[in-house]
């Protein structure tokens, strides 16, 4: 079959950089999915973005649908006939909506159903005749907003400028308000011209000469590349941050890496400071020496070529310089106001309308620190530490620092500290109480910095379901779903020996003092621990753990967190493994019927055979070991263990009737089963579990 090549552009105003790789996905699926629709073939699709374009070049395009031979069913026989035998009205609409005369039509049977079916055959349309519907793909774009410009009526990211559609040589027409296809496309909005395209597979090369590289993954290298040059020769280290490098990569249609320098007289000011300065301002790179010490110098990615690159690496030295006396303005004046002065302004900040201000959000935070750290059994001077840490955790907040740099955050806080003289486990922790501060950030590495960080959260997570704040769909405005991920993260991390509905227990406690108005606590406490077992679902996908392997660990509670993850982790390696199906199946029976028990407390003198017997001594003899191996954290053992019982329960189950019409042994052999039931529901309800041994 014949194919071309076809290639659609639309070029804009400059887009933000944020949209940019959203955006080529979707127009990569999206064009996928239309061509797929038409019934089009083809060998592959190259997607372009910068600023100012989007572009797809479609290979391999076929020049015309395949024809197609189809049956289409129509009304039942009943309906399609009458008494007479004549085709009624809707059999003869059917036949009409078909493009079908009424004598093709004919009975066929489905489903023990006679139905009027007819064969239809829908010739293959040229590809030139589709194409300009190419059309519906650019105006399905979604962006996160969108503008209307002068008197048009469209909705779009930014001011359509031109439109290039070439099927091979040919233009394939449309518009989209007033704006016509044509063959032309715009290079460097200051070093390019615009240029026509004599075919299709011209586009890429075509624009570089005009200095746009279109292709995303290039450009991106070549700042890598350029990038890898200069701290190559001028024998310094850069980490290049993947994020700032993406950013970059989406601000430059020609992109030239150069480097400049500030006064090191800034170098006064903590590093993470001038980091933040320089990247989220200026979209500069920071630059180490080979041992890791920031130097006074960056580099940064300008959009167009090498020339008089020195005059603009002058220019933006200069915008940096001036940043950074902003920076060292904000960190003189910061240090000039004592903690508690800071503190004192806490009580004039809202946290949240229904939860109060930030002080007494400290206040909250303080007191929940308090009681984790008697949980956790800290000495004397920890809990000193931990009771300074939550008093002093927020007062950076009211900083100009902070206020300039959000994200410095508890990063200024164990600065400022250190410089005030606080301990430095203290001030480590006013840092780490937002760690993990994403999904990739690790947990605190601190007991106290652990303890104020899960306080932290925990106030935020309850409180906010206390007054109604539950994140629903893709709104969470207070991260409450990433806070309660870190709370998980933590407690595993750190393998606190302290069950996460003890905690929640005294949270809730502490807000039930509270002034905020908590209408019904108990339905608080079962949304919050719902909420917390569902991140503890996701977290055990995360770890190969399948959901109903979780859920049998947490029948009852979360647990504790660390535990309740090792004990779902030998579960799921036991649903592979062939040889404990037995155990498996034994034990699912025993728990089945065990649930009908209404007490465990077995009589042997009710037993009518040896079995019963056997069964309820194997249960008293290896009971304390049981227990001591789940006291101890021993769960492999644990588990090993109850299969020892196998035998027992397989014999007593071959033995014995154990739903006995006299209702005295019934319930005795029932509170047999609940023995093992009271020693299996430590580890699991088996019975939650899809075991893999029966697929």
């Amino acid at each position: 079959m014949e194919s071309t090549n076809v290639l659609f552009e639309v070029g804009l105003e400059e887009m933000p950089a944020r949209f940019l790789a959203d955006t080529e996905a979707q127009l990569l699926e999206k064009t996928s999915a239309w061509l797929n629709d038409a019934r089009l073939s083809f060998t592959a699709i190259d997607t372009f973005v910068t600023p100012r374009r989007l572009a797809v070049l479609i290979k391999g395009l076929a020049t015309e649908q395949p024809d197609l031979s189809e049956e289409a069913k129509g009304p039942q026989k009943s309906i399609a006939v009458d008494a007479e035998g004549n085709w009624t009205k809707a059999a003869m609409g059917f036949a009409k909506g078909q493009g079908q005369p009424v004598e093709n039509l004919f009975f066929q049977t489905y489903n023990d159903v006679e139905y009027v079916y007819v064969n239809k055959f829908i010739s293959g349309k040229e590809a030139t005749s589709i194409l300009p519907d190419f059309k519906s793909v650019i105006l399905s774009l979604n962006f996160p907003k969108n503008m209307r410009w002068a008197d048009r009526n469209l909705r779009f990211v930014r001011p359509i400028k031109w439109l290039l559609a070439l099927n091979d040589e040919a233009i394939i027409p449309f518009e989209i308000e007033g704006v016509k296809t044509d063959r032309f496309t715009k290079g460097h909005r200051f070093l390019g011209k615009t240029v026509a395209l004599k075919t299709a597979t011209d586009y890429e090369s075509l624009l570089r000469q005009e200095y746009v590289v279109a292709n995303v993954d290039q450009r991106k290298q070549i700042i890598v590349d350029q990038i890898e040059a200069i701290a190559t020769e001028k024998n310094w280290k850069i980490n290049i941050d993947e994020d700032l490098l993406e950013e970059v990569t989406q601000l430059v249609e020609l992109p030239t890496a150069f480097s400049g320098h500030f006064d090191p007289a800034f170098l006064i000011v903590p590093e993470e400071a001038l980091i933040t300065s320089m990247r989220e301002h200026q979209r500069y790179f920071p630059v180490r020496d080979v041992a890791g010490q920031l130097l006074p110098y960056f580099i940064a990615i300008r959009n167009g070529n090498a020339e008089h690159i020195e005059t603009v690496a002058r220019g933006n030295e200069k915008v940096l310089n001036a940043r950074l006396k902003d920076a060292v303005f904000f960190y003189e004046e910061d240090q000039k106001h004592s903690i508690e002065e800071n503190n004192e302004k806490l009580t004039r900040m809202v946290f949240q309308e229904k939860l109060g201000t930030l002080a007494e959000k400290v206040n909250r935070v303080a007191a929940i620190s308090t009681t984790i750290a008697n949980e956790l059994d800290l000495n004397e001077a920890a809990q000193i530490n931990v009771s300074r840490a939550a008093e002093i955790s927020k007062f950076d907040l009211v900083t100009q620092m902070v206020n300039e740099f959000t994200n410095l955050q508890g990063v200024m806080g164990e600065k400022y500290a250190l410089l005030m003289g606080e301990p430095e486990e203290v001030a480590m922790a006013i840092n780490e109480q937002y760690m993990p501060r994403h999904s990739q950030d690790k947990t605190p590495s601190t007991t106290i910095g652990q303890i104020l960080s899960v306080a932290d959260k925990m106030d935020t997570i309850v409180g906010s379901i206390a007054v109604g704040l539950i994140p629903t769909g893709s709104q969470d405005p207070y991260a409450l779903r990433r806070q309660s991920l870190g709370v998980i993260q933590i407690a595993k991390h750190a393998e606190w020996n302290v069950s996460f509905e003890t905690l929640l227990n005294h949270v809730l406690e502490l807000f039930i003092t509270t002034d905020i108005d908590i209408e019904n606590p108990d339905q608080v406490k079962m949304q919050v621990k719902d909420f917390f077992m569902q991140r503890m679902l996701y977290l055990a996908k995360e770890n190969h753990i399948q959901a109903d392997t979780m859920r049998a660990v947490m029948h009852n509670n979360l647990g504790v967190v660390h535990d309740t993850f090792e004990i779902a982790s030998i579960l799921e390696a036991k649903r592979q493994d062939p040889s404990f199906k037995a155990t498996q199946e034994a034990i699912v029976r025993a728990m089945n019927l065990a649930k009908k028990a209404t007490t465990n407390d077995v009589k042997p003198t009710l037993f009518e055979n040896e079995f019963e017997e056997q069964l309820y001594l194997r249960i008293k003899d290896m009971e304390g070991s049981f227990n001591q191996f789940f006291e101890e954290k021993r769960y492999q053992e644990a588990i090993e263990l109850l299969a020892s019982l196998v035998p027992a329960i397989d014999n007593f189950f071959e033995e014995t009737m154990v739903m006995a019409k006299d209702e005295t042994v019934k319930a005795n052999r029932l509170a047999l089963l609940a023995l093992i039931k009271t020693m299996v529901d430590r580890i699991a309800d088996f019975t939650y579990i899809e075991w893999k041994q029966h697929a």
